[in-house]
């Protein structure tokens, strides 16, 4: 195991550095200049003359990316062009909060999604298995944009439950949470139905049930177990996809992570910071995936990492 993590970790260098390199030109892609985010429009050309060459942005394009790569590999990634604040503390200020809305999405996620995937499992072609199925099914079909306004205006507007934006009160990040959470849980409820469907017939469960071990036992023990395999790389993956797709939660609810402030980053062409947040993003994503692998190994002695 520990070879094919070292090969793993030596591969996502090649595949940071072209994602690197690709947010980087794509970014510069984005219209607008941050000179005219910073002076506005009407500011006289020797400022904006002055304040590109401060800012380096006079320099030839490729120029600016051999310094940006040469920083990153330095553990550098720049100041923000609006703030001056290095890249690297504004991240790290805003990604526990990330972190900590994805973990709580997952948790929700799994809470709903395992309890219902086993029980459409074993009543399979009940009333119970088509409700929770076509559950499944509304909550993959709901997009996030709509989905949280809709449960702001229920639970923060009208019931007054819950806060509606920020992370200060208590409970504030419930309503975000099952906004991200949705969807996953639909999508892991129907993998677990299937998963568990090819487990129930397997013979060992036979060979429990011949043992005299009871239902709950046999279901417990030895079929949710080996179920929960293909489900695991499921939320790793989606962990992943959290991280990224939290930018519009995090904005409708005003959640001080990553996505708002990539969005802020945008607004302003801040460059640096737009970098930043994708790249923190990618890394994440990758390494995530990583974990993912090692674990589902771990779970299924049966999986030869390094085959």
């Amino acid at each position: 195991m520990m070879a094919y993590t070292v090969r793993r970790i030596l591969f996502l260098l090649p595949i940071l550095y072209a994602v690197t390199t690709l947010v980087f030109f794509f970014v510069h892609l984005i219209p607008g200049d941050p000179v005219d985010a910073i002076l506005g429009e009407q500011a006289l050309v020797s400022d904006r003359v002055a304040l590109r060459r401060q800012l380096d942005l006079d320099d030839p394009i490729w120029e600016q990316q051999m310094r940006y790569v040469d920083g990153v590999l330095h553990g550098d990634l720049g100041h923000s062009i609006v703030t001056k604040e290095p890249v690297t503390q504004v991240l790290l200020n805003r990604f526990p909060a990330t972190l900590h809305l994805a973990l709580w999405a997952i948790c929700i996620a799994l809470f709903l999604a395992v309890p219902l995937g086993v029980m459409a499992a074993l009543k399979q072609g009940s009333w119970l298995d088509r409700l929770g199925m076509l559950g499944a099914l509304l909550g993959i079909s709901m997009p996030n944009f709509w989905l949280g306004p809709l449960l702001a205006l229920l639970f923060a507007v009208q019931l007054d439950w819950f806060p509606l934006a920020g992370s200060e009160l208590p409970g504030s990040v419930f309503l975000p949470a099952v906004t991200l959470g949705t969807a996953m849980a639909a999508l892991t409820s129907r993998l677990m139905r299937s998963s568990m469907l090819d487990v129930l017939g397997e013979d060992y469960l036979r060979t429990a049930r011949s043992k005299g071990l009871s239902e709950r036992r046999v279901i417990g023990k030895h079929a949710l177990v080996n179920a929960l395999n293909p489900v695991v790389t499921i939320v790793g993956l989606q962990f992943g996809a959290l991280m990224a797709g939290a930018i519009v939660t995090e904005k409708v609810f005003s959640w001080p992570g990553i996505g708002t402030l990539l969005l802020m980053a945008i607004e302003r062409r801040d460059y640096p910071v737009v970098q930043g947040c994708i790249l923190l993003i990618a890394v994440t994503y990758v390494v995530i995936n990583l974990l993912t692998d090692l674990l589902y190994a771990r779970l299924d002695p049966r999986v030869k990492l390094g085959a």
